[in-house]
């Protein structure tokens, strides 16, 4: 089975081993985002806010304070960020706090997203290049007595392709997960954060 892979691998050319390092960073972050949003803190979001909302509907901040004090989630931390940070918790301060808060939620999207578009484009062009040299070989009589050696090169060259598709349709469903889990997360956040209504806190 190994060597079948590295037959495999060295029969696909250099484009291989950009493929590779492709194929080893989005398995690595698709795991960094799943142990981030499978701790209990990250799924717990629509019960914390149905403990804040009430809460800060009513203006009392310092319960909603007392509350967030050991909370680890982050409609948590925006509570407790938005509060302690001034006298006064307002709505505008709250989404300033959001937005501290957006680049863990929005962590690698842009990395996994590009890792989708670049894979395929990577495994066509090691193809490509792989059918120009088997036609060179091709247009060399005196060097090719046999066509199929050409079309067991040409069908060498298609393993580029089918590796990029391969990392392309591994990456997009984890990467569309964690995309609707940060904007559904965004949500509740600011809608915690249009709750805050500039109350003076005690």
């Amino acid at each position: 089975m190994i060597e079948m892979m590295l037959n495999f691998f060295v029969t696909g050319g250099w484009v291989m081993y950009p493929l590779l390092f492709l194929s080893i960073l989005s398995v690595t972050l698709i795991l960094e985002r799943a142990l981030y949003w499978l701790t209990p803190a990250r799924r717990s979001g629509i019960r914390k806010l149905k403990q804040y909302a009430p809460l800060l509907d009513l203006g009392d901040t310092q319960r909603a304070l007392t509350l967030s004090s050991n909370d680890h989630s982050l409609e948590g931390v925006l509570v407790r960020s938005t509060i302690s940070s001034s006298s006064s918790a307002s709505e505008s301060l709250a989404f300033a706090h959001i937005e501290v808060l957006r680049p863990s939620v929005d962590r690698f999207a842009t990395t996994l997203a590009t890792i989708i578009a670049v894979s395929p484009l990577l495994g066509i062009l090691g193809t490509v290049t792989g059918i120009i040299q088997s036609f060179d070989l091709l247009g060399d009589a005196a060097t090719v007595s046999d066509p199929t050696i050409v079309a067991g090169g040409i069908a060498e060259a298609l393993y580029t392709t089918a590796f990029g598709l391969t990392i392309a349709l591994v990456t997009i469903f984890p990467h569309m997960y964690f995309r609707a889990k940060a904007e559904q997360t965004l949500s509740r956040l600011e809608t915690l954060a249009s709750m805050f209504k500039g109350t003076k806190n005690a």
